[in-house]
């Protein structure tokens, strides 16, 4: 790990206005002290953050497919959602519910595939990622959330990557889940031939 002196990169708020509070987000303007004393402004968003799963069934990821209105557009994605208020510190647990909500299928075992932001540059958002191959269908899942209009399909991987390429997936969790998914593959093959 490096090892260096952030501090001296540290801005400093000096002043916040509320710019907007709504039920998934809240957008600020702080205006912030540089490093160089110079003042400037930096728009924020602050977000819950977010869980996702990429999940494996009899070698077929299962995605759901919905349209995005941000990007007036269809596209498929891996099971996902925010974090509600409180589920900050469990985001497995609530993986674990987007996908019973949105596939009708139980994990009974994840990997963390990696936690990013997407956007530290104005968003506060931090996604948890979660992998299982080992997927039971329940009879009567949990119901989806109020508005959401979802299409399930599963997929092979390279039917996964060609729909990268056509941008019918076009997020970055589901193509991180997707490479994820193609280095297990690999790395299974690697071991069978050692």
């Amino acid at each position: 790990m490096l090892t260096f002196d952030d501090k001296k990169f540290e801005e400093k708020t000096l002043s916040r206005e509320e710019i907007f509070h709504g039920k998934i987000f809240h957008v600020v303007r702080d205006i912030v002290s540089l490093p160089d004393d110079q003042t400037s402004f930096r728009e924020l968003v602050f977000h819950n953050g977010g869980t996702a799963i990429a999940p494996v069934h009899e070698g077929k990821m299962v995605l759901v497919g919905q349209y995005r209105k941000a990007l007036e557009k269809f596209i498929f994605e891996i099971p996902a959602g925010k974090l509600e208020e409180g589920e900050e510190k469990d985001p497995q647990a609530a993986a674990l519910r987007e996908l019973e909500e949105e596939t009708g299928y139980l994990a009974a075992d994840l990997v963390e595939i990696s936690a990013f932001y997407g956007t530290p540059g104005f968003s506060s958002e931090k996604t948890y990622v979660y992998f299982s191959s080992n997927l039971t269908k329940v009879e009567h899942p949990r119901a989806a959330d109020d508005g959401e209009f979802l299409e399930q399909i599963e997929v092979t991987l390279a039917e996964a990557k060609a729909m990268i390429e056509t941008e019918q997936i076009a997020d970055a969790k589901t193509i991180m889940a997707i490479w994820y998914w193609e280095m297990q593959q690999l790395k299974s093959e690697v071991e069978r031939h050692a």
